[in-house]
């Protein structure tokens, strides 16, 4: 009886190795560069906090998330401003009383982090430190002193003859605590907008000439946008040539909201990824930074 044919398997030669299909490689690099630069453009992006302007909220060394939808897209929405910056946006929307914004400004690409205090429309003015808003003085409670890490390693962010990026000028307020704990206890006030959004601000500095700014017509299609370390931020009571945002500041440079804080690192770390763990601060992963909101007749 015939035996059926037994198909012979041949293999390549033992020296013979596959060959690398580098366009295909490349190409599969490329693709996802491109998708994790368009979520970090449409969708979240993380920030870091280089400098005190948002203090007590916002620490020098918090990770945060930014997301880019609430208020529709722009140029400013981009990871990457390698384009000329253009006024368009697409589907717009407006930020609300007390949002924390990512903010590009005019003669920069580098983004800034403020807390927006008006909105299209509003008059608004400061006198003696404190917003009056179309006339109304926003409430300004005073409470007990926050307590902020005294992270020597973040004494001073060196930023040049700019005194609002310098740790130092909290030296006054420094103490220990009788656990041991070393702190900053600067002047803290409580600021609520009028829809109620409420938050913690640094006011230290009654001379400082920022503390009494013109009343304002805010243009349609701005904001007015404050530090919440008063006197040691340069925001939109600042000109441009100040470091400042130079008055209400376009929506189109607005490019997204701060959601919540990731992780915080006190300065102590290094490249060793092994050091970051000693370095977390405690109590601030995953700390919302949306306002309160308090009743209006409170």
């Amino acid at each position: 009886m015939p035996q059926p044919e037994v198909a012979q398997a041949t293999s390549a030669p033992a020296s013979e190795k596959p060959r690398v299909d580098w366009f295909a490689e490349l190409r599969g690099l490329v693709l996802m560069l491109m998708a994790v630069l368009a979520f970090h453009s449409l969708i979240a992006k993380p920030f870091y906090i280089p400098s005190i302007s948002m203090m007590p909220n916002l620490l020098v060394g918090d990770r945060l998330v930014v997301s880019k939808f609430p208020y529709g897209w722009n140029w400013a929405s981009a990871s990457f401003h390698v384009v000329p910056r253009s006024d368009k946006r697409l589907l717009p929307g407006t930020p609300q009383y007390g949002d924390i914004v990512i903010v590009v400004p005019r003669n920069r690409t580098d983004d800034l982090i403020k807390r927006v205090v008006a909105l299209p429309g509003d008059r608004i003015a400061v006198v003696n430190g404190q917003i009056v808003l179309n006339g109304k003085p926003v409430p300004q409670q005073v409470v007990p002193q926050v307590q902020i890490p005294a992270d020597p390693e973040l004494t001073c962010t060196d930023r040049g003859p700019n005194p609002y990026y310098c740790y130092d000028e909290f030296q006054s307020y420094h103490t220990r605590l009788p656990s041991g704990r070393e702190v900053i206890e600067p002047p803290t006030l409580q600021e609520t907008l009028p829809n109620g959004a409420t938050y913690l601000i640094i006011r230290d500095d009654s001379a400082n000439p920022a503390n009494n700014y013109p009343e304002t017509v805010v243009p349609a299609g701005h904001v007015f946008l404050m530090g919440d370390n008063r006197d040691h931020s340069a925001d939109s009571r600042f000109g441009l040539e100040s470091e400042g945002l130079g008055g209400p500041v376009p929506l189109s440079d607005v490019g997204g909201r701060a959601e919540f804080i990731t992780f915080s690192l006190n300065g102590s770390e290094s490249l060793n990824p092994l050091s970051w763990w000693g370095a977390l601060r405690n109590g601030r992963s995953w700390t919302s930074l949306r306002p309160i909101h308090v009743p209006k007749d409170k």
